[in-house]
């Protein structure tokens, strides 16, 4: 299993409650979860990677769980990875994605290759 399916099926119900232009992509080795054409939530074994505002990554990286996403080796401020382990409830995981998607609303998408 390349990613954690729970964890997929538990935070697609969540972004189903409010969106409809949801696309799943495999990358990265998990399941990314793309809203209105945009890098939101993604899933892996263990964790959960969060796109988040950049100017409010110094207050969420004390978070309980949270770590930097440094996919390539270099911290992606934008970017966190929070660990499965404290997304046991729907209120935890609830938190985590709707922060993901209330920056959705104002992100940027990255251009797309020709």
């Amino acid at each position: 299993m390349p990613y954690n399916e729970k964890l997929a099926d538990r935070t697609r119900e969540i972004i189903s409650l409010t969106h409809e232009d949801v696309e799943e992509k495999k990358m990265f080795g998990g399941l990314c979860f793309m809203v209105n054409d945009k890098m939101c939530v993604g899933v892996e074994k263990e964790r959960l990677m969060v796109r988040i505002d950049p100017a409010s990554y110094d207050e969420v990286i004390e978070k309980d769980g949270c770590r930097p996403m440094d996919f390539t080796g270099k911290v992606m401020k934008g970017f966190v990875f929070v660990d499965a382990a404290v997304l046991n409830s729907k209120k935890q995981l609830e938190y985590w994605v709707n922060l993901a998607l209330e920056f959705n609303r104002i992100a940027k998408a990255t251009k797309k290759k020709k």
